[in-house]
């Protein structure tokens, strides 16, 4: 498995194959078929990686909001709903996320600071066990810059599919 901290460095000089092999998935994988080894590979890598000794995703990752978590969270905290977002978030076109990076949520250990009440974005991320991957990949290509379960992912993928990597 990569390093955490190299990820970014290592992803980038996989980026031009990673853009052929999405070309190459979108034209040849079965999309229930390529769920399946995407889901099978998300359960045997992270039933051993633990992501507390990475937490690049809690690093570089934009986390948006729903209403529901903002209460959930504002609560959680023990904070006003307009307090929190004044302190935690931001608005944007698609809605409200995290602001500054990494999360504010985040502790020096690794743990979430509102485990009990974490976003649905952030626990599930990278998103490699949920459906319809085959019209994902551009964000799955994403992921692989920043978290290396999921660059390892793409790597069996290549070999799985046969992908020619020359």
């Amino acid at each position: 498995m990569i390093e955490p901290r190299r990820i970014k460095e290592v992803s980038k000089e996989y980026e031009d194959q990673n853009i052929r092999f999405r070309t190459f998935l979108k034209s040849h994988a079965n999309s229930d078929e390529l769920d399946a080894h995407f889901l099978r590979l998300h359960n045997e890598f992270f039933a051993e990686y633990d992501c507390r000794k990475c937490n690049n995703c809690c690093k570089e990752y934009d986390t948006f909001l729903g209403d529901d978590e903002i209460e959930a969270i504002s609560k959680f905290l023990g904070q006003a709903k307009e307090s929190f977002m004044h302190d935690h978030l931001v608005g944007t076109e698609e809605g409200f996320m995290i602001k500054g990076k990494p999360c504010h949520f985040l502790c020096a250990d690794g743990q979430c600071r509102i485990q009990e009440c974490k976003p649905s974005a952030c626990r599930d991320f990278p998103f490699t066990n949920q459906p319809d991957r085959l019209f994902s990949l551009l964000g799955i290509l994403e992921f692989a810059e920043i978290c290396p379960v999921v660059f390892e992912i793409l790597e069996r993928l290549k070999k799985i599919y046969r992908f020619r990597v020359k």
